[in-house]
């Protein structure tokens, strides 16, 4: 099979170019100079480096190469979107057009540009879905009452905030909010949340948007975050089933079990 992959930063495009090539598909990536590893240039089967906002350079690359079908892994930093990027004059337009500037309308006009250009935006999981966080608690210690509290409010929370589209996650503590996740991402969110608490634990909640698919901004738990759970003092964390990537997942797991975390996949509201 022949695709496209849009490459951000972080584990995601990694590990999926790595699937590909040890399923035998030929996947040409398209790296985001800003953004990307260089190690997806050794895994995919050709790559090319744009710039954010070289839409036009993006659906030229899909019509030089075939492809016809591309999906988007990893993450790109929206402040970067919102402050460093210089629109291509296809993508300026469709700017200018938004009635929101958010990744829901972004993405999605996206999206309907490469439609019409005969590109279709695949499930960005297609690749890694046994990596998708099942259902149930994933480590060996289980949550305590005071984190299942935190995190059936956490859900709630977390859930109403991704209906606005600005954030998938929030922090917890002694069953009140006390941080939501924006442009900066969940670890400084962590961080920050461990400012202002004196000490006293925190529980993670991460919720998937309200969209009913995986085409983009899917949540994601790796490496990092875990260590960062550990500095922070945040000892438990809740993931949607289903619908979370666990990134290194037995590598990540066993780290939460050497910290003592306590990580869930919890299932719909």
């Amino acid at each position: 099979m022949k695709y496209g992959l849009i490459a951000g930063n972080g584990r995601f495009p990694v590990l999926a170019l790595e699937t590909a090539r040890a399923a035998h598909d030929e996947v040409v990536c398209i790296a985001i100079k800003e953004e990307a590893s260089p190690e997806v240039e050794r895994l995919a089967a050709r790559c090319y480096w744009i710039s954010l906002g070289e839409l036009s350079r993006l659906i030229e690359i899909c019509h030089e190469e075939g492809v016809t079908q591309i999906m988007m892994a990893g993450q790109v930093k929206h402040a970067k979107i919102f402050s460093s990027i210089r629109p291509d004059w296809r993508l300026f337009k469709l700017l200018a057009a938004l009635p929101q500037k958010n990744t829901d309308g972004l993405i999605g006009a996206v999206a309907k540009v490469l439609a019409d250009e005969g590109i279709e935006l695949a499930d960005s999981t297609m690749l890694l879905k046994p990596l998708l966080a099942s259902s149930g608690v994933l480590t060996k210690r289980k949550p305590d009452k005071e984190e299942q509290t935190n995190i059936a409010y956490g859900r709630r929370v977390a859930h109403a905030l991704a209906s606005f589209d600005v954030g998938q996650s929030v922090a917890i503590a002694d069953r009140a909010c006390v941080a939501l996740e924006a442009m900066e991402g969940t670890d400084a969110m962590l961080r920050r949340a461990a400012s202002l608490v004196n000490g006293k634990a925190l529980t993670l909640v991460k919720a998937s948007s309200r969209r009913g698919h995986l085409l983009f901004d899917v949540p994601v738990l790796g490496l990092d975050t875990i260590t960062v759970m550990k500095e922070t003092g945040t000892t438990a964390c809740s993931v949607d089933a289903g619908r979370t990537l666990l990134l290194d997942r037995a590598e990540m797991l066993d780290r939460a079990n050497r910290f003592g975390l306590t990580i869930i996949g919890d299932g719909p509201l």
